[in-house]
């Protein structure tokens, strides 16, 4: 049987975003995939070159707007780290309840859609409604929906008002019942299982050697978080369950998923009652040469951040991976053999997240730079220059 080219991307209805997997099937079955990346890059770890310490926090807020708090997450912690210095204990649990916030809002967006891929669309409307619920959290403790503008080296920007905890309290709760709900749809419906169960399954050996990170190496019997490999914030203050799995397929993926939520709602019920007394901020101006690390379990897995300081008010050199560069690899080991109808949930499994992905590089074959970002920038300058040119305008 001849073989066919299936390309899915770079523009295609399950993607928000441009990426290109360009599949070999035999008939039905897929027995080749390719992944290609970098057609959304923004540069965000050059600009943050130029910008100072405080503001590169709001540029990596944007590097990804699902998961906007990820990102300053591990990039304040980086800079804090090369001091060291010691973040107020209220500043640490308002961080946890707006990262753990923020994961519930995450995984529901992925639950309703893996459910709007699978065609099971009362799933999509009822996880987006109780996602409503959290956002409107997230606008009571912030002011925003989306990007959330917490974060700042040395603590927090904005305090949680004690009168607001009761009525964040009480939308919390009010999600538990669905949520139960969702839970039990999940674990008992026949036509999710049959379209997830034993489906992309990635194995424990290969989660460990293409060094997966998150509930997708989570799901596959990995015990690998963050918040309790390397614990941060508030993470040691509290109990907390870590979720794993062990069939690996993208049915485990939505159970981790699922149950990780609870989790979730339990750290930030704790944390808004738990909320100690004190300041929120250090209020350092000036950081010292050196350099720092900075990584946090994203919703998607583990975010790292590296940066380093010449003793000016700007990062000298800024380095971002986040968690999907780490999993995108897995596709391999999960989609090969597998039917063409199956690939875009296994795709989806992975929760991936392509913006915080992206990035570019020119080098030769021996690994030696080619082009400097002045380059590449003078490049793209003179290719947009030749398309005016073409389509006339001056």
């Amino acid at each position: 049987m001849g073989r066919t080219i299936v390309p899915i991307g770079p523009y295609h209805p399950l993607q928000e975003e441009p990426e290109f997997f360009k599949l070999t099937v035999e008939g039905e079955t897929v027995v080749q995939i390719e992944v290609q990346v970098g057609y959304n890059h923004r540069g965000i770890e050059k600009l943050s070159e130029m910008k100072t310490f405080d503001q590169s926090t709001f540029a990596v807020e944007r590097i990804c707007g699902i998961c906007s708090t990820s990102h300053p997450f591990a990039y304040t912690q980086a800079v804090e780290d090369i001091f060291p210095v010691e973040v107020p204990m209220r500043a640490k649990f308002i961080r946890v309840i707006i990262a753990e916030t923020e994961r519930i809002h995450s995984h529901l967006l992925w639950l309703g859609l893996a459910g709007h891929f699978l065609g099971y669309n009362t799933v999509f409307m009822w996880a987006w409604k109780l996602r409503e619920e959290i956002l409107d959290v997230m606008e009571i403790l912030s002011g925003n929906r989306n990007n959330y503008a917490m974060f700042k080296p040395g603590g927090i920007r904005r305090d949680i008002k004690p009168e607001d905890i009761p009525g964040v309290l009480k939308k919390i709760d009010s999600i538990i019942p669905t949520l139960e709900m969702l839970k039990k749809a999940v674990m008992d419906d026949p036509v999710l299982h049959a379209r997830t169960k034993n489906i992309g399954i990635l194995k424990k050996e290969d989660a460990i050697n293409f060094c997966a990170v998150g509930p997708t190496a989570r799901a596959s019997g990995v015990k690998r978080d963050v918040r309790k490999d390397s614990p941060y914030a508030a993470y040691d203050q509290f109990p907390w369950e870590m979720i794993t799995c062990e069939a690996g397929d993208v049915f485990d993926k939505l159970v981790v998923r699922v149950l990780e939520t609870f989790e979730s709602i339990k750290m930030v019920k704790y944390c808004l009652n738990k909320l100690p007394d004190g300041p929120i901020d250090l209020n350092f101006k000036d950081i010292p040469p050196g350099e720092g690390i900075g990584h946090i379990e994203a919703p998607r897995g583990e975010c790292f951040h590296y940066v380093r300081s010449d003793g000016t008010n700007r990062p000298a050199r800024h380095k971002v991976r986040a968690p999907t560069f780490m999993n995108l690899p897995t596709y391999k080991a999960t989609i090969i053999g597998q039917t063409i109808s199956d690939a875009t949930i296994i795709l989806a499994g992975i929760d991936p997240c392509y913006c915080c992905t992206e990035r570019m590089g020119v080098l030769d074959t021996k690994g030696n730079r080619i082009y400097s970002g002045a380059d590449l920038l003078l490049l793209s300058q003179q290719k947009t220059e030749n398309i005016r040119k073409q389509m006339g305008v001056k």
